[in-house]
């Protein structure tokens, strides 16, 4: 698993709080705490304590881990602090909030009301959360070549290759990079490489480099008296740029758009039977349902206006009754942003209604074509490319029981949707053999067109959902989402695009 995990610094700021003191105003302290599962929650972080105050910000960041695959619910408490003692349960409660960090990070300004309980507020008092990566995000862009080296090779030239390294602090010498080796040449120029400065000279950029300087080969200069050198390391180009982060991105406005293609081909079987895939049991879920909660509840919070399109494809549909492969599941192609049944309830829970209410009015059919959907998104990531920021990217799952029937037009479709801002989840629920399917994700090699066209990068994640039957639920997302951070990353860095609102570059 990639798991992207950065760490986040979080500015909190109150404004109104209780006063519950008599005499002076509050002396409030915020408590950050996380979700540990079963109800119980753990302290992270705290503020420092700031008197006689209704209005505070907190001059102490909270510090906490960062990881895109997974929903990371936290906690902010408001105390009133009136004792020297670390344990809470005698300080005054002036109210508190729950949300999630993906909710935090992908906001430019987080403020929610407090509350002393659910559906208590706490009289007019708010909380401000903002987040700020912790990194160092500079690069060294380095070019190197050689010239006149030695011949080393008996029949031929020498085959050089480059390494650099760097001594620690406690006097030893870490390699650093190693280049390509450059068959039979002895003048070589190396391909154009980078190092994150961090790794490079630990941030420091006091210790000296050598700009050009001669390969000195010890026991020839003893035995030479004319010996001069063995070549000469030239240092062509020397850059420190930077390099933007997944969450650079996202808080500088790119949203997540999320869409949802579901297999209703014959094979799964009649949903009234206990023994189809889309038979919803008594507890209400399927692997169908689990696979959309497990994604969805992620990506949910980098959409602005959590509402997402969801498509079925291999059934047939009134009023016509002709086998689809691109329908939406709320039957309205003209907006197929699913709503919930409850109008105070946004995010996945819409597709999740949408899915229960289409199953009794649909029959399922086949073949089992994915290439329709993938294009159809694709559309979409092509109109938000045209605009030349990094302002939108797109994640498509597709739940399926079997092997898919258009596999060339799908290759297309995904060698087509590389160069686009785009990525796709396949998750194969039931016993099927899915072996055919894993080439299509890039980690099993590069993905090629029917006519031999290269993939630009590997957008595709495929998970057969068996391995996680018996496994937590949010262990199927922390696996199918962890290389969508390197995929957003990779595609804008290929574009040459920054951040939407870069974020500021502080002195170190």
């Amino acid at each position: 698993m990639a798991g992207c995990v950065s760490r986040v610094e979080l500015s909190v700021s109150c404004r109104s709080l209780l006063d519950r003191d008599l005499g002076s105003r509050s002396d409030p302290l915020c408590v950050l705490l996380q979700d540990v599962g079963g109800g119980q929650w753990a302290e992270l972080d705290r503020t420092e304590r700031i008197k006689n105050c209704q209005n505070p910000e907190f001059c102490k960041k909270l510090i906490v881990d960062y990881y895109f695959e997974k929903v990371q619910k936290l906690k902010f408490g408001v105390y009133d602090i009136d004792n020297k003692s670390f344990d809470l349960n005698d300080d005054d409660y002036l109210g508190g909030v729950e949300c999630t960090l993906g909710q935090v990070v992908s906001s430019s300004v987080f403020t929610r009301p407090l509350e002393l309980k659910q559906g208590k507020p706490a009289g007019k008092g708010t909380i401000t959360i903002s987040a700020e990566e912790i990194k160092d995000t500079r690069v060294v862009y380095l070019e190197i070549e050689a010239r006149n080296l030695d011949k080393k090779d008996f029949l031929g030239k020498s085959d050089p290759f480059l390494e650099f390294y760097k001594q620690s602090d406690a006097g030893t010498w870490q390699l650093v990079y190693r280049s390509e080796v450059i068959k039979n040449n002895l003048s070589p120029c190396w391909r154009k490489f980078s190092v994150p400065l961090q790794t490079f000279c630990g941030g420091d950029f006091n210790k000296p480099i050598k700009v050009e300087f001669e390969c000195i080969h010890p026991e020839k200069k003893q035995k030479k008296k004319s010996y001069k050198n063995s070549g000469i390391i030239r240092i062509k180009s020397c850059k420190i740029e930077r390099d933007y982060s997944f969450l650079d991105y996202v808080m500088g406005g790119c949203q997540i758009n999320f869409t949802v293609g579901v297999d209703f081909t014959g094979s799964n079987g009649d949903p009234r039977s206990p023994d189809s895939l889309h038979y919803i049991s008594p507890d209400g879920i399927n692997e169908y349902l689990i696979a959309i909660w497990s994604v969805g509840s992620v990506v949910q919070d980098y959409d602005t206006d959590k509402l997402f399109p969801a498509f079925g494809f291999g059934a047939q549909v009134p009023p016509s009754w002709q086998v689809s492969h691109e329908f939406a599941l709320n039957f309205n192609p003209s907006n197929p942003y699913c709503q919930a049944c409850l109008p105070c309830v946004t995010g996945i829970q819409g597709i999740v209604d949408a899915y229960r209410q289409i199953l009794p009015h649909i029959r399922l059919y086949g073949p089992t074509n994915f290439s329709p959907i993938i294009n159809h998104v694709a559309r979409f990531a092509a109109h938000s490319a045209q605009q030349g920021t990094a302002s939108q990217y797109f994640i498509l799952l597709i739940i399926t029981d079997g092997e898919i029937t258009d596999l060339d037009q799908t290759r297309q479709a995904i060698v087509n949707a590389s160069k686009l801002p785009m990525s796709i989840i396949i998750v194969g629920v039931g016993e099927a053999d899915f072996r055919a399917m894993e080439f299509l994700d890039g980690d099993n090699g590069v993905l090629k067109s029917p006519t031999g066209e290269p993939a630009a990068r590997d957008i595709v994640q495929f998970v057969p959902f068996r391995q996680f039957k018996n496994a937590p639920r949010e262990a199927l997302s922390q696996m199918v989402l962890a290389e969508v951070p390197k995929q957003v990353v990779a595609y804008y860095k290929w574009q040459g695009w920054p951040p939407v609102k870069p974020p500021e570059i502080k002195m170190m």
